[in-house]
């Protein structure tokens, strides 16, 4: 019996390597399928936008794009509004601009973060579509740092000085500090830091009033108004608390503590008539 020898392994090697026209083809096709695939996506693009341009209502191509969309489903099925507590709720829908069962393509997301960013509650906002049907809407909203009078008005600032509200104020009567006067809110941060670190003087504070915008009187809970040099309030303060350790001053009877002057200590009893000092402070 004659027996068969296998190839020679180069030669099996060249048996199983593909033809040159099939790599040809093979490498045709690997450059077609990329064309193949645009095409398709053109002729999609190009049928939506004969669809669309047929049935779309609108007097924009996006306006179109919207009612189409919306008559295929694509409505707003549910609004999710996150990380809302003090803005009233009407007031967060009623800047989105958009409810329930319009179109979800049909209104601007940036222009709709605009208008709840105007709200003097929210710090920032983002506004999420979620296909098929649902807007996500998510808020950081401003935290009233302080209350301030001015002029007999009353408003909740934020730690930087703006406006967070001017309405629901007493609502935060007592957990808020009161700061008055004009200039107040923008420099109310510094002076109450100072006095969180001496809380012997901050547990008689009543309210921080500014001086021409450039220094502060503190009216304490005994009547006396403390007069703080502009500049100079934390080494101020720590003499206030170190005298009030020592003497318990503010606990005293008295109308004015003057410490604007480095290196004396006026003070005047509740009741005594102001006397015109010898030299007066800046």
């Amino acid at each position: 019996m004659s027996r068969v020898k296998a190839p020679p392994p180069a030669f099996a090697h060249m048996q199983d390597r593909p033809g040159r026209w099939k790599l040809l083809l093979r490498k045709q096709r690997e450059l077609l399928r990329p064309a193949i695939i645009g095409g398709v996506v053109v002729g999609v693009l190009l049928v939506g936008s004969i669809v669309v341009q047929a049935i779309g209502r609108g007097a924009s191509f996006s306006e179109r794009v919207a009612d189409t969309t919306g008559r295929l489903g694509f409505t707003v099925q549910a609004i999710r509004i996150e990380g809302r507590q003090k803005t009233p709720e009407a007031m967060v829908r009623a800047a989105l601009g958009v409810s329930t069962g319009d179109p979800i393509l049909g209104f601007s997301l940036a222009d709709a973060r605009a208008r709840l960013e105007s709200i003097t509650w929210v710090q920032s906002a983002t506004v999420e579509r979620r296909l098929p049907g649902v807007i996500v809407v998510q808020l950081v909203e401003r935290r009233p740092f302080a209350v301030w009078q001015n002029e007999g008005k009353f408003a909740l600032v934020d730690r930087d000085g703006g406006i967070v509200a001017d309405s629901d104020v007493a609502v935060f009567a007592g957990q808020l500090p009161l700061v008055v006067g004009i200039g107040a809110p923008k420099a109310a941060a510094a002076l109450l830091e100072l006095l969180a670190a001496q809380p012997e003087v901050q547990a008689h504070l009543v309210a921080a009033v500014r001086v021409g915008d450039r220094r502060w009187n503190l009216r304490m809970n005994n009547g006396a108004d403390v007069m703080l040099p502009e500049g100079a309030e934390a080494a101020a303060l720590a003499k206030l608390a170190g005298l009030q350790a020592s003497h318990a001053l503010l606990d005293r009877p008295l109308a004015v503590i003057d410490l604007r002057l480095p290196d004396r200590l006026v003070v005047r009893p509740a009741g005594e008539a102001p006397r015109t000092p010898a030299r007066k402070p800046a």
